[in-house]
């Protein structure tokens, strides 16, 4: 899920201006427009719109940038910010297209989405604000200035499936559609270790204590710009206590989840995420 393998993100090449100058024009290279945080698909399809060299060089005119995401066989893949809309295609949720997509397009468009959003709050320096230069083929934002240094950044947060022998603590947020519940999730703080970000978490969001604390499997999350860092936990405590930022809190079985799924009053979060696959494996004892 948008963990992109099978190409090479070349980061040995960002600094190589002829290199990347001469794969912006040259005909096997391929585009990825971004904007307003969607990306560009074939009408009508779950596939990318890969613009190449020449239709994509007055965007990257305007834009004053390109990215470079990756090479992949002969390929060079960039992505591109646009200010306004083109007209040239159909613009999507990497969200709603992402699981109908090859793992290669939907981990190069999540980076593309990731680094125009990095971009888009990076124009001014954060320590003098003066206007920052793209550099590194896109991976680097330099201030003229007084030389400060800005590299893309990501969001590390946590997620975590909360045990009690067979039930599984699952909440909902009062802004998601009825009956949508998941595994509980929080950012992690300056100076906080995984582990402690979850125990944290888990008790601020419900009151329980765990332990046993395990990592599971990690998601990539450009919404905007996060890590979503996946964990299970075993509950030393059963008793529920909420706090004002979710509507719900509660112990679910198995068969609860079950027969919740089958009379309406229990929907999974989207199958695009992490927790649905924390959640579903719980549910088919896969650990």
């Amino acid at each position: 899920m948008m963990a992109a393998g099978g190409f090479d993100r070349a980061g040995e090449r960002r600094r190589d201006e002829a290199w990347v100058s001469a794969r912006l024009r040259d005909a096997h290279s391929r585009f990825a427009p971004v904007w307003e945080h969607r990306n560009l698909f074939v009408a009508g399809e779950s596939r990318a719109a890969w613009l190449p060299a020449e239709e994509a060089a007055p965007l990257v005119k305007a834009a004053g940038y390109a990215v470079l995401l990756g090479v992949s066989d002969e390929a060079t893949w960039f992505s591109v910010p646009v200010a306004e809309d083109p007209g040239i295609g159909e613009w999507g949720d990497l969200r709603q297209h992402g699981l109908l997509m090859t793992p290669l397009e939907a981990g190069l468009l999540a980076f593309a989405r990731g680094m125009n959003h990095w971009h888009a709050r990076h124009g001014f320096c954060g320590v003098c604000g003066a206007a920052t230069e793209v550099r590194e083929a896109g991976h680097l934002r330099a201030c003229p200035a007084c030389d400060a240094l800005h590299f893309p950044r990501t969001d590390p947060a946590v997620i975590m499936r909360v045990q009690h022998g067979e039930r599984c603590l699952l909440g909902r947020q009062a802004a998601w559609q009825p009956g949508v519940y998941s595994v509980l999730a929080g950012f992690v703080e300056p100076g906080e270790s995984l582990e402690d970000a979850v125990a944290r978490e888990v008790m601020e969001e419900s009151g329980v204590a765990v332990a046993n604390v395990r990592y599971h499997s990690s998601q990539p999350w450009p919404f905007p710009a996060s890590l979503m860092i996946g964990f299970t936990a075993e509950a030393i405590s059963e008793e529920i206590r909420l706090e004002d930022e979710m509507e719900e809190v509660r112990w679910f079985t198995r068969d609860e989840v079950h027969q919740g799924v089958a009379d309406g009053t229990f929907r999974f979060p989207s199958t695009f995420s992490i927790s649905h696959r924390l959640l579903t494996d719980w549910l088919d004892a896969r650990g």
